[in-house]
């Protein structure tokens, strides 16, 4: 019988609907082949992006060369510009805005045949410290209050090129969905003095019903209420308000943690496309005890049609328990 899950955080229901036949074995993706042909991201084509901004070379050679192993460039195409005031201003009851914040794109690899997923741990864990690099620079620009990091991996998931990289976008307000979550997170504190993602990760570790991976410092879930097939998080068991607050013990652990999941999730069903997205405290908010910063990856194995758009409500046809069971049987 189908049957209705409350997020806990949020308080957004969801319907896992197991008699909508999707069994985790359903959702192989096709086999796809990677073509390097005129990609930007690639050596020697340097020249067709914007400069960098940050790049790790253990070679020293120049910026905007070959020898990196990471880079950071501006977007080529941006959501919103560097440049200009925001001029906020009404027009009756409408507000708006000009569209100032910062885009940028982490080039993850130079290798164009790996995804993320290939790279070595210590190769990962530059990947986050780069995030963690561009997010303490654009902070300071007090225009910006929020930065949002995520990763569109596959042409269904949004990437328009499939050379590995990651984006990051700065922005003059703070998300309504960042903002709901801060506000679940804030009644439950209020509530039982504690961190509701806190808990969640005790009872995920005591339960071992949808608990996919853990180590000392990070552990990985099938979350209670997910919105999607797989949907996974990953999360630090010590409490972090900010992911740039992240400590390097807790980052080395993240990233292993992390080429763990995504191999996991490839192996399982044979690379699909997703997105991953790094949930993180805002700038403008000084508290630090209700809210914990965490990943969420959501393969696009189901699309959302009229009845998700019209009530709010997703509907899953995998529940988690399913799907951790699955991963947990996968050796990538």
């Amino acid at each position: 019988m189908p049957e209705l899950r409350k997020d806990p955080i949020i308080g957004r229901w969801v319907i896992i609907s197991t008699e909508r036949g999707k069994r985790p074995s359903d959702f192989a993706s096709e086999s796809k082949a990677k073509d390097n042909k005129l990609c930007p991201f690639c050596y020697g084509n340097e020249h067709l992006t914007p400069p960098e901004v940050y790049a790790i070379r253990s070679d020293g050679s120049r910026p905007n060369t070959p020898g990196w192993k990471l880079r950071v460039i501006p977007n080529k195409y941006p959501a919103l510009k560097i440049e200009g005031d925001l001029n906020r201003e009404g027009e009756g009851i409408f507000d708006r805005m000009n569209g100032v914040g910062a885009h940028e794109v982490i080039i993850e690899s130079p290798d164009h045949m790996k995804d993320l997923a290939d790279l070595e741990s210590k190769h990962i864990e530059d990947v986050l410290k780069a995030f963690i690099n561009r997010m303490k620079d654009l902070r300071k620009d007090v225009r910006f209050r929020y930065c949002l990091v995520f990763k569109n991996h596959g042409k269904e998931a949004g990437a328009s090129l499939e050379h590995t990289h990651s984006q990051m976008i700065a922005t003059p307000i703070v998300p309504k969905s960042v903002m709901e979550e801060m506000e679940g997170g804030r009644k439950y504190y209020e509530y039982k003095e504690r961190c509701i993602f806190c808990d969640i990760i005790r009872q995920e570790i005591s339960q071992n019903i949808r608990l996919i991976g853990q180590n000392e410092n990070v552990v990985a879930i099938e979350p209670f209420a997910p919105r999607f097939p797989f949907e996974t998080w990953v999360l630090p068991r010590n409490h972090i308000h900010r992911f740039e607050d992240t400590d390097e013990e807790t980052l080395i652990s993240f990233a292993s943690m992390l080429k763990s999941v995504l191999a996991r999730l490839r192996t399982a069903l044979n690379d699909p496309p997703f997105n991953f997205i790094v949930h993180t405290g805002p700038w403008i908010d000084g508290r630090k005890n209700h809210y914990h910063w965490h990943m969420e990856i959501f393969p696009k194995l189901t699309r959302v049609a009229g009845f998700e758009w019209g009530t709010g409500f997703y509907i899953n046809p995998t529940p988690p328990e399913e799907a951790a069971r699955y991963l947990n049987e996968i050796n990538p």
